[in-house]
């Protein structure tokens, strides 16, 4: 996708108008899960397949190494690191978060996801930095706004 095209999905995440904020939001995911094609698309449904399933391990082991086969594959990564989160395995999802805001700045959950981690990890002060990254990207989550002021509190 044409870097105008997610200027412009970036600058509708900041719309008054839900309805333009949630096509927004909807596209980059969209852009997001398709980085690689049909294929890259198949292998991260077939983690999810395995993950509802409860085989939490045949999951990782399709995330990994669609991560070691395509190291630049952004939501491989950060599907992983739903996972790991979900395992409450704290710090490797926040590497795998941290890998993904590297490969796309912008990508709003993973900065959210960061967040989470480091909540969980009692490191206040970063998370809440997570979380207004997150805002900056999409301001009208105010899921990311009830964090800060949660996270202010633990401080």
């Amino acid at each position: 996708m044409k870097s105008s095209q997610i200027d412009r999905l970036l600058q509708d995440l900041k719309e008054a108008d839900e309805l333009a904020r949630h096509r927004a939001t909807g596209q980059l995911w969209q852009i997001w899960f398709e980085q690689k094609g049909e294929l890259g698309l198949e292998l991260l449904r077939r983690s999810q397949f395995f993950l509802e399933a409860g085989n939490q391990q045949r999951a990782e082991e399709i995330l990994t190494e669609t991560i070691q086969n395509y190291p630049d594959f952004a939501e491989a990564w950060n599907r992983r690191a739903v996972l790991y989160f979900t395992q409450e395995q704290y710090e490797k999802s926040k590497k795998d978060c941290e890998q993904v805001v590297q490969l796309i700045p912008y990508h709003f959950g993973a900065w959210h996801g960061l967040g989470l981690c480091l909540l969980a990890l009692g490191e206040y002060r970063e998370a809440i930095a997570a979380f207004r990254k997150a805002l900056e990207i999409q301001p009208h989550a105010l899921i990311n706004q009830k964090l800060i002021l949660e996270c202010t509190a633990l401080l």
